[in-house]
């Protein structure tokens, strides 16, 4: 049976500026354009734009929606204001990371969820499942474009006035009406754009006229890496929890939501493994899956654009997980060496 790929309304966008395409979490998406080094370039020094529209969104709506989404959301909602948006996670019974998103509070009882593409079915099938009278799931996810433009100049490059991180309001760009979102997944400054699908293209092409370099999933999985944002199927998942992850922070231990208890268990007794970064002390690039001598695993590796040394992070016993601990990596049937670093693994000079 052939399986078809899906396509952002901006597909033929992509092809046209030559962009490689290349198959992700069921999508048809650019991995570069130019090259992965220049575009991480780009946005760590100017303004890069990407493709996000792969994003699932999730309208969770009602008199009882916050009800719903404490149950079943680590952090907690009500620290969140219309306004305002939140990282959390959507965990199962054992305290496993189902997803990590954003939530979004557009009103008092309306809420909007930005998740993982690759999870888009199973976060909506999780909620569905668990909704309460007096709240609805609806996957919106078709009737939406997302736009990532980051980068320490991207806010100027758009024209917009600063706001708070984690903030959103609703505003017109390049006459398109969209949500601006003080969010992104690069550790720059910058925010994420939604607006009507069929709006796209408009967009998309307001955007690049103001400067911004377009950017594929190379670039933006590089510099994620480099500022240590865990990716969901590699560094956490299912199997993993929070507190191991580092993500403890995003997780309200003194509120009830599904996997509560183990993870009070996981905090009380500490954890038997940690996610840590580190950084490689001999020529080699590390990879998702590379096995650490004595004990842990590679989640994510890469080469850094920014630092020009290989970079990765890991999950290791916990009793050696501190920074400094030197570590052996068997990089295809070599000993490579590399040592543990605080996070993030890259901090912009000054």
């Amino acid at each position: 049976m052939a399986y078809t790929l899906q396509r952002t309304p901006l597909y033929d966008r992509h092809v046209a500026l030559g962009a490689r395409m290349v198959p992700f979490a069921g999508w048809e998406m650019p991995v570069q354009y130019e090259g992965v080094i220049t575009e991480h370039r780009a946005v760590r020094t100017d303004a890069g734009v990407f493709d996000v529209s792969h994003m699932g969104e999730i309208e969770v709506e009602g008199p009882r929606a916050r009800e719903l989404l404490q149950s079943v959301l680590s952090n907690d909602l009500d620290r969140v204001a219309p306004g305002e948006a939140q990282y959390t996670l959507l965990t199962n019974e054992r305290g496993g990371i189902v997803d990590d998103l954003i939530a979004y509070r557009l009103e008092e009882r309306r809420y909007l969820l930005i998740v993982n593409a690759a999870n888009r079915e199973t976060d909506v099938a999780w909620l569905k499942e668990r909704e309460i009278r007096g709240s609805d799931v609806r996957d919106v996810s078709e009737a939406y474009a997302l736009l990532a433009v980051q980068g320490p100049r991207a806010i100027e490059r758009l024209g917009l006035p600063p706001a708070r991180a984690f903030t959103f309001a609703e505003g017109d760009l390049d006459g398109v009406r969209v949500m601006v979102n003080r969010t992104g997944y690069t550790g720059e400054d910058g925010c994420e754009l939604l607006c009507m699908a069929e709006d796209a293209v408009t967009l998309w092409d307001g955007v690049l006229a103001r400067g911004p370099v377009p950017c594929g999933l190379g670039a933006r999985d590089t510099l994620r890496l480099e500022v240590c944002y865990p990716l969901h199927g590699n560094d956490i998942g299912p199997d993993t929890d929070p507190i191991s992850a580092g993500l403890g922070w995003a997780c309200a231990l003194d509120k009830e939501f599904t996997g509560v208890e183990p993870l009070r268990r996981v905090k009380a007794d500490g954890p038997e493994r940690r996610l840590v970064a580190f950084v490689m002390e001999e020529r080699a690039i590390p990879r998702h899956g590379m096995l650490i001598e004595g004990g842990g695993e590679v989640t994510s590796g890469s080469q850094s654009p920014m630092l020009d040394v290989g970079i990765g992070m890991a999950y290791v016993p916990s009793m050696r997980a501190q920074p400094d601990t030197r570590l052996t990596i068997d990089v295809r049937g070599r000993s490579r060496t590399a040592r543990i670093v605080p996070k993030p693994i890259y901090r912009r000079e000054g």
